[in-house]
């Protein structure tokens, strides 16, 4: 069977005298993929990210968080040795709307009523407007 092309099918690929072959490394190069939108995936998982919103306590739970956090208070006063205890707080998102929980073992050094902050021996501060709960050692009763 002829085809339309029998007559140039088996001639040998030309070649240029200007222009010599390039490397199959660099041939491979150029087959590369090719990202148009550049950052677009991150945009994407970013929006998928969730976060949570912060709860806001009922009065009982308030007032309870209170009484723990005024122990907690005379512990550290005056400042002596710190106070260790587990602690959830919520920590906002810096892009987003709403944050996290986190539930840690923490090191308060001192209460600081008058700014409303617990700080810590690490020198970070909690917002006390942030914390849900915490469990103090050795009697404490659990806040909510």
């Amino acid at each position: 069977m002829a085809g339309k092309y029998d007559d140039i099918i088996h001639l040998k690929r030309p070649v240029s005298r200007n222009h010599p072959p390039m490397p199959m490394e660099e041939r491979a190069a150029q087959f590369s993929p090719f990202a148009a939108l550049t950052g677009y995936e991150k945009v994407i998982q970013e929006a998928a990210r969730l976060t949570a919103r912060q709860i806001e306590l009922d009065e009982d739970a308030k007032q309870e968080l209170n009484r723990e956090l005024l122990e907690l208070a005379a512990r550290t006063e005056p400042p002596g040795e710190p106070v260790e205890l587990e602690l959830t707080w919520f920590v906002p998102d810096g892009l987003k709307l709403g944050g996290e929980y986190l539930t840690r073992r923490v090191s308060v050094r001192r209460v600081n009523q008058s700014c409303g902050l617990l700080e810590l021996t690490d020198r970070s501060v909690i917002e006390i407007s942030r914390i849900l709960s915490l469990r103090l050692p050795e009697g404490g009763r659990e806040g909510r």
